[in-house]
C-alpha cells in the first residue's frame, strides 16, 4: 500500500501531471508475454458449509497459512475470503503450475482446522458475515458504500471471483494491439460473465440471476464500477475516467480516514482541500476503482465468478488467455463478439443490456450462447498453440461439453429449474461433497 500522509517533501500533484501519469502507467505496451491470476475463495466449514464460521476460527487458521512459503501473495478479504494472487508468469502453464502448487499447500492447513475453500461467486447460504478486517481502509470503504446501499457490504464480505491478468498488448494496431484488446475485453467480458456465472442464490433462496455477484457490482457506485466511454482512445478515456471518479477516502497517518462526499479526484487537485493530493494518493485512488476491466499497466479482467471444484479456476484462466494471446484466436473471437456491440448499445459495461443479460440469464440467452460456442471453439484450437497441457485442454473440453454446448453455466447446478421448483443437481465443491444439500 502506498505511504500514508503528506509531508512538505512531497510535491502536490497538478492536474496535467496527473493526466500524464495516468496515460503513462495505465497501458504498458509490448508483446504479450506474461499472465497472472487472482483467486478469491469463500471459506466454509468442512462438514457443514451452511454453518457460519466464527471469526476466531478463521483467524487461527489464517495464522498457520502465514508461515507457508508460497509463490503467490496471500491476502484476506473483509468477510474472511481468502485470496491468492499469482506472480506474473511467463506462460499459461507456469501460472497454472505455480498457483496449483500454492493451493496444494494451503488446503491441508485449512483442512486441519476443519475448513475448506469453496469456489462460488456469492455465498449461497449464509447472511452477511461480520467484517474481519478492522482497518482504516475498510472502515472508509464501508462508510462510502453504505451511502449507496447494502450491495457494497455484500460485495466486500460475501463474494469471490477469478481475476485474469494479461499484458496490455502491442502499441501498434492489430489483433494483439492494446486498443483492440481493450475493446475485446468489454465485449468478450459479457460472454465470460455468462459462461462462468456461478452465484444464483442468497441465504438459500434463488435471486433470479445466474451471476448475483455481477448484479451486485451493477448496484454499486457507477462512477467507480463502470468502464470509461468507449468512443475515446483508451488512454485518454481512462485518464479522464479516473480523475472524474469520486474520491473514496483521504488517507491519514493516524485515526480514521476522511470520507468526502461528491469530491472527484480532479476537484481535489484543484481545491487542495482537505490537503493537496500527492502521487501516492493517485496510486491509492486507482485501487478504489472497480470497472470490469481495470488497466494497471496490464489488463485486469474482474468479471468472472469463482468456479466450483479444486481445479475449476483453471478453465476461465486458460480460455481467457488463449482468446487474448493467440493471434488467430483473438482475431476470430473479435469478429464474433463485435456483433454484440449492437445489444450493448452506448452505455458502458456493466450497466448495459448485454452485460445485464449475461448476469441474469447466463448462456440461456441465445445471443450469448451462440457467441460462447464460437469463443470456446476458438480457445480449444488455440490452447495447444500456447502450450496448454493435455490436462488443461481436457478440463476446457469437459466444461464446454457440460455447460457451453447445452447453453448452461455452473449456476445452473445450484439454481432451480425454470419451473421454480427445487433442483436436484448440486455442485461438487472442494470437499468432494454436494455443497448444495
Amino acid at each position: 500500500m502506498p505511504s500514508i500522509g503528506f509531508s512538505e517533501e512531497e510535491t502536490p500533484l497538478g492536474e496535467h501531471d496527473a493526466e500524464d501519469l495516468l496515460r503513462g502507467i495505465c497501458f504498458k505496451t509490448g508483446p504479450p508475454r506474461t499472465v497472472g491470476v487472482e483467486l478469491e475463495w469463500l471459506v466454509h466449514d468442512l462438514d457443514d458449509p451452511h454453518r457460519a464460521v466464527p471469526a476466531h476460527r478463521l483467524r487461527e487458521a489464517y495464522g498457520g497459512l502465514r508461515n507457508l512459503r508460497l509463490n503467490s501473495a496471500l491476502t484476506f478479504e473483509p468477510g474472511g475470503q481468502l485470496e491468492l494472487s499469482s506472480a506474473p508468469a511467463r506462460s499459461l502453464m507456469e501460472c497454472v503450475t505455480t498457483t496449483a502448487a500454492d493451493l496444494d499447500a494451503v488446503r491441508p492447513v485449512l483442512r486441519t482446522a476443519g475448513l475448506a475453500l469453496a469456489g462460488i461467486g456469492r455465498d449461497p447460504w449464509k447472511g452477511m458475515p461480520d467484517r474481519m478486517l478492522r482497518e482504516p481502509r475498510y472502515d472508509a470503504m464501508e462508510t462510502y458504500l453504505d451511502r449507496i446501499g447494502v450491495a457494497g457490504r455484500t460485495m466486500m464480505r460475501s463474494t469471490a471471483s477469478i481475476q485474469v491478468c494479461l499484458d496490455a498488448g502491442h502499441e501498434e494496431p492489430g489483433p494483439l494491439g492494446y486498443g483492440r484488446r481493450w475493446q475485446l475485453a468489454h465485449l468478450l467480458g459479457a460472454v465470460l460473465v455468462a459462461a462462468f456465472a456461478n452465484s444464483p442464490m442468497r441465504e438459500g433462496a434463488q435471486t433470479g440471476w445466474r451471476s448475483t455477484r455481477q448484479a451486485l457490482w451493477a448496484e454499486l457506485d457507477p462512477a467507480r464500477t463502470t468502464a470509461p466511454a468507449a468512443r475515446y482512445e483508451p488512454r485518454v478515456a481512462w485518464a479522464a475516467h479516473a480523475l472524474d471518479a469520486p474520491v473514496m477516502c483521504v488517507r491519514a497517518p493516524e485515526g480514521p480516514w476522511a470520507v468526502p462526499e461528491g469530491l472527484t479526484f480532479r476537484e481535489w487537485i484543484r481545491s487542495g482541500v482537505p490537503r493537496p493530493p500527492v502521487r501516492a494518493d493517485l496510486d491509492y485512488h486507482l485501487t478504489t476503482l472497480f470497472p470490469p476491466v481495470r488497466p494497471r499497466g496490464h489488463l485486469e479482467l474482474r468479471m468472472i465468478d469463482a468456479q466450483p471444484g479444486e481445479d475449476g479456476w483453471m478453465v476461465p484462466l486458460a480460455v481467457t488467455t488463449a482468446l487474448f494471446d493467440d493471434p488467430e484466436a483473438s482475431e476470430t473471437v473479435y469478429r464474433t463478439v463485435k456483433a454484440l456491440a449492437e445489444t450493448a448499445g452506448d452505455a458502458p459495461a456493466p450497466g448495459n443490456p448485454l452485460w445485464t443479460n449475461a448476469a441474469r440469464y447466463g448462456l440461456a440467452d441465445p445471443e450469448l450462447h451462440s457467441a460462447a460456442l464460437a469463443c470456446f471453439a476458438a480457445a480449444r484450437e488455440a490452447l495447444p498453440r500456447i502450450g496448454a497441457s493435455p490436462a488443461v485442454r481436457e478440463a476446457v473440453a469437459a466444461f464446454t461439453d457440460r455447460y457451453v454446448v447445452p447453453g448452461r453455466c455452473p449456476a445452473d447446478d445450484l439454481r432451480t429449474p425454470v419451473t421454480g421448483k427445487t433442483g436436484t443437481t448440486g455442485q461438487t465443491g472442494t470437499t468432494g461433497k454436494d455443497l448444495r444439500t
